[in-house]
């Protein structure tokens, strides 16, 4: 059967309006919205959330009103997703300089150059290998074309932008009860030590007398974090909760009740603080060395798919250079010739960075040289793994750990150690980590251009001056959340960010806790020779608090209930994806809701500090809520369990929409 040639939503000959002014504006501001947000949940919990669904649905309400057309609400996707991306490579990355010591506050201008240097590489990058993976018909890019037929529906009427606000709505409201502006309503999580009963163990022929207990908190009341555990569904979110079990339920009371001494300190300080205590300087560095094996691990694993991807792009390259006929409309990107000179341009403020950093011209080559080859590498790997898994998927932590890893080897080999050597290799970390969050992002938005008919030229342009918008305001979105709720405390823990800094400074600075790292590393390896579904997830539920993993655990609870709900309905693929579609979109509102609540209240609170002419932001709660307070927030679960089964089981019963 002869195959049939592929045909876009949008004919190539359209002359239909595409990169319009009005396009852009409201690319860009979505863009710095959904980044704000993802900053927030991304140093919150350690993860993101793809920006594509609740882009595409808001890009088609707004140009609803604005008399656009399908493709200009491709470009305002294309834009907005650009700040998911880029602040994915930011928030993994930036703030390592805070956590390893080397900065006190976050630097506008390093962290704007980092963020501008590795969003535009990673464009340009793409714009090289998009022909190679965007048409290869083997690779299914799953997000790509979920979100396309979401555009193709809504051109029938039905957005899902009013389910998209009111979830928002709820979970900004929430998110004020909570915080309160310094008087909360709401508790968000309540804590408390079991003590276990002292036991007397003869060991060498000397008793020890041992005691300890376990720490229990329930989940923090966060329609946010349900809504992460809602979208990546039972299995990941299960995953992630057995590292956390094993980390506070485990290795924590473990830790202590081995350790005498640590009882009569306890007495002192409390059991609840010196438990936490335990989990922040033993477990989480053990933990860290379970990232490492899992990072390498799973690049591994992908080995063969990964060199086959990046070998056939550069073998194809010389294909888009055609017989020298004209390119029709859906075949033209932005000129070759022009990317590579531009590369060589983007090298050089990368090059004065580094030499900034380093305060060695050798160190600053070597480290620019470094950066475009990784740099290229990994936004190949990156583009083809999300044309495999979808950009949820897509393990950019580990590709910068590894190049985190090279760089810091050649650092010591020139000498270049200390705080200088560690934001040497930080800067490359970040530069790459932001190159290969746009580079998959990128990737995925082609793909869907691609299928709708969007011009890869005008989106190419598109995501370049989303990147330079997005990049100019990020920073002061992550400047303004560590100046309220700290980068590396329990509100904002940043654990691929505390990964990156405990490496360059253990490798560099020589302050790591090798012992714990080592041991760390034996348990990914034992993981790994067991069968565990996934390791990486495993050693992040251990980094992360207990408070940040359980409500995920909850919000994939509720998505398998749903998914056994429309099991029992026996419903058609139309209104099981309708019903989907619902639930997803109201885990989005809830994870922007919040996010975006959060930043608005650290301003707040930092310009209250500014009217009282000081620079030190105020307690963001200043009173604990009493015990309706408690019960509250333990209610907010069941609130969101029946919006998340009762709507979209709703949606799916509706003849049509």
């Amino acid at each position: 059967m002869e195959k049939r040639p592929f045909k876009p939503y949008v004919a190539e000959e359209s002359n239909l309006a595409e990169l319009t002014i009005k396009a852009m504006v409201l690319g860009i501001v979505m863009a710095i919205v959904l980044g704000t947000a993802n900053a927030y949940l991304g140093m919150r919990a350690g993860l993101t959330v793809s920006a594509i669904f609740p882009a595409a649905v808001v890009a088609m309400a707004a140009m609803r009103l604005l008399g656009g057309t399908i493709l200009e609400e491709n470009i305002a996707r294309t834009t907005a997703s650009v700040g998911e991306a880029l602040v994915a490579g930011a928030i993994f990355t930036l703030p390592a300089f805070i956590i390893a010591g080397v900065w006190d506050n976050l630097k506008y201008a390093e962290s704007t150059a980092i963020m501008l240097v590795g969003g535009t590489l990673g464009v340009l990058f793409i714009i090289v290998l998009r022909r190679t993976m965007v048409e290869d018909t083997s690779l299914p890019f799953p997000e790509s074309v979920a979100a396309a037929e979401i555009v193709k529906a809504g051109q029938g009427g039905q957005t899902g932008a009013s389910t998209l606000f009111k979830a928002m709505g709820f979970a900004a409201v929430w998110e004020v009860l909570k915080n309160g502006f310094g008087i909360p309503v709401v508790r968000d999580s309540v804590s408390g030590f079991v003590k276990f009963g002292s036991s007397r163990i003869e060991i060498a022929g000397r008793g020890f007398d041992y005691s300890g207990g376990i720490l229990l908190q329930t989940p923090s009341a966060s329609p946010a974090l349900v809504g992460v555990g809602y979208i990546v569904g039972m299995r990941v979110s299960t995953v992630l909760f057995a590292g956390a079990a094993f980390g506070w339920w485990v290795l924590v009371p473990l830790s202590v009740f081995l350790n005498p001494e640590l009882a009569g300190l306890a007495q002192a300080q409390g059991w609840e603080t010196v438990s936490g205590d335990v989990w922040r300087r033993q477990v989480r560095p053990l933990a860290v060395g379970t990232m490492i094996v899992a990072a390498f691990y799973t690049l591994y694993g992908l080995r063969m798919s990964l060199i086959g991807g990046i070998t056939r792009a550069i073998r194809d390259l010389d294909t888009s250079k055609g017989s020298g006929t004209r390119l029709g409309r859906l075949a033209t990107d932005l000129d070759f010739k022009k990317v590579f000179v531009a590369i060589g341009i983007v090298a050089v403020p990368m090059l004065v960075l580094y030499f900034i950093f380093s305060g060695s011209f050798l160190g600053a080559i070597l480290l620019t040289i470094v950066m475009l080859i990784l740099g290229f590498l990994f936004a190949a790997v990156a583009g083809y793994l999300v044309g495999l898994i979808g950009s949820s998927n897509n393990p950019i932590s580990g590709l910068t750990l590894s190049a985190l890893i090279i760089a810091s080897i050649i650092m010591v080999a020139i000498g270049v150690t200390g705080p200088k050597g560690v934001m040497a290799v930080l800067g490359v970390a970040g530069v790459i980590c932001c190159a290969a969050g746009i580079a998959g992002d990128m990737m995925q938005d082609l793909k869907v251009g691609y299928i709708l008919g969007g011009s890869p030229r005008k989106m190419e342009i598109a995501e370049i001056i989303g990147v330079v918008f997005t990049a100019l305001v990020l920073a002061f979105a992550i400047m303004a959340l560590h100046k309220v709720y700290t980068i590396g405390s329990d509100l904002l823990p940043a654990p691929q960010a505390g990964l990156m800094a405990l490496m360059a400074q253990g490798i560099v600075g020589g302050g790591m806790a090798w012992s714990l790292v080592i041991v760390g590393m034996l348990l990914g390896v034992a993981l790994i020779l067991t069968g565990s579904l996934s390791p990486m997830l495993i050693a992040v539920g251990m980094y992360l608090p207990f408070t940040a993993t359980a409500p995920i655990f909850v919000g994939g609870i509720i998505r398998w209930f749903m998914d056994r709900a429309l099991a029992r309905k026996n419903l058609d693929e139309t209104n099981r994806t309708k019903a989907e579609n619902v639930g997803v979109l109201l885990s989005s509102g809830f994870i922007a809701g919040e996010s975006l609540m959060a930043v608005i209240v650290a301003f707040f609170v930092l310009g209250h500090s500014l009217i009282d002419k000081s620079w030190e932001a105020a307690p963001l709660i200043n009173v604990t809520p009493g015990p309706l307070g408690s019960w509250l927030g333990l209610m907010v679960f069941v609130l969101l369990g029946f919006l998340l089964i009762r709507l979209p089981l709703r949606a799916a019963g509706r003849k049509d929409d």
